[in-house]
């Protein structure tokens, strides 16, 4: 069917005009047999900033274990620095309370908060990418299988019709050697 005003009053039974723009998509790649898949992942990469990409690869790094195990071993030569090798010379820069380590740990808080934040932002609208996708997949495989099991209602019904036909045929056949064999007989 190449008309997709007509395709959409029979799969959906409302006129064209009244579809969203989601099924009307769905319905002119039905119409005009296209398939609809396509790899959003590159559709979506094309679209990110120098920024976004940043952020993703900070997030990335950031809850990985290469970040925790740099970060447990910068802590504990710090520590190691200031409590025990430089208190011995006096010339510990962050002695125990390790206000300059607290400090620092407010501000790599500070500022990866909002970046992993904003990794996050955009994964869930790249989720959202992926879910409308899906759907719409999903909605032409769908009337893809309602169209097919038409078909085949219609081949079945046509099949049922010469299978009666031929019933008939060979009943006649049948009748007509019970009448010869009959004439014979006598």
């Amino acid at each position: 069917m190449k008309n997709p005003e007509a395709l959409a009053k029979k799969l959906f039974g409302i006129p064209y005009e009244a579809l969203d723009d989601l099924a009307k998509h769905v319905t002119h790649h039905i119409a005009g047999r296209e398939p609809i898949a396509r790899n959003t992942e590159t559709e979506f990469a094309a679209k990110t900033t120098f920024g976004q990409r940043a952020a993703d690869a900070v997030a990335t790094f950031g809850g990985s274990w290469t970040f925790i195990s740099l970060f447990a071993a910068i802590m504990v030569v710090w520590i190691g620095l200031n409590s025990f090798i430089l208190i011995k010379y006096n010339k510990s820069f962050d002695p125990y309370p390790y206000i300059l380590l607290n400090l620092f740990l407010s501000m790599l808080a500070a500022i990866q908060a909002p970046i992993i934040l904003m990794s996050q932002n955009r994964q869930a609208e790249k989720d959202r990418l992926n879910a409308e996708h899906d759907y719409e997949v999903n909605l032409k495989a769908e009337l893809e299988i309602m169209l097919l099991h038409e078909k085949i209602d219609l081949l079945r019904e046509g099949q049922w019709g010469e299978l009666v036909v031929m019933q008939k045929e060979q009943l006649r056949l049948l009748e007509d050697l019970l009448e010869k064999r009959s004439a014979i007989e006598r």
